[in-house]
């Protein structure tokens, strides 16, 4: 039997929450978005994921409200797909998790650090720059490579430029214009 969509027998924010980015690929998709990624081919290239699956996920993110699509080129229409407001909060979620995922599910550490923009420190797993006693929005925040160097073995153009310092929500762009 194939499991359901949804969990119509949960009254609970988390169920209702699970509906909207609880599917396989969703969370990874936001997770991109946040790092810039926008285009379809470029989530696709750098997701291994299903084209069909990227076209369901993206549709479904972007009814839920938590991407918005926005055109880039005229001729042919192609759209890129930024965060909402309601996508934008799931910053913090997303964070948590990666760090959890550092401490008790990988192997090895992150090739990935999350910084304050202002001093340059890394964040808490709750997102918050001790040093400066605050919470840092996303869009304060750069990601850097590991400070032990470790890169990933991945050579796609979207991981290859992820590996440089550069703001969240900065748009990345493989086209060479970003």
């Amino acid at each position: 039997m194939a499991l359901g969509t949804d969990y119509a027998q949960q009254d609970c924010s988390l169920a209702r929450a699970l509906e909207v980015i609880g599917e396989r690929w969703s969370l990874l998709i936001v997770r991109d978005a946040f790092y810039g990624v926008s285009r379809f081919n470029d989530f696709l290239v750098h997701l291994d994921i299903p084209r069909a699956v990227l076209t369901a996920r993206l549709r479904a993110l972007v009814e839920a409200g938590v991407l918005y699509k926005e055109p880039y080129q005229d001729s042919p229409v192609r759209y890129g797909y930024l965060l909402t407001e309601a996508g934008l909060e799931l910053w913090l979620p997303v964070h948590a998790l990666a760090r959890w995922g550092e401490r008790h599910a990988a192997e090895q550490e992150s090739h990935t650090v999350f910084t304050h923009d202002a001093c340059g420190n890394r964040l808490s797993p709750a997102g918050v720059c001790v040093p400066c006693g605050v919470a840092v929005p996303p869009a304060h925040v750069v990601m850097r490579p590991a400070p032990s160097g470790r890169r990933s073995p991945r050579t796609d153009p979207v991981s290859l430029a992820l590996a440089q310092p550069r703001p969240l929500l900065t748009p990345l762009l493989t086209d060479g214009q970003g």
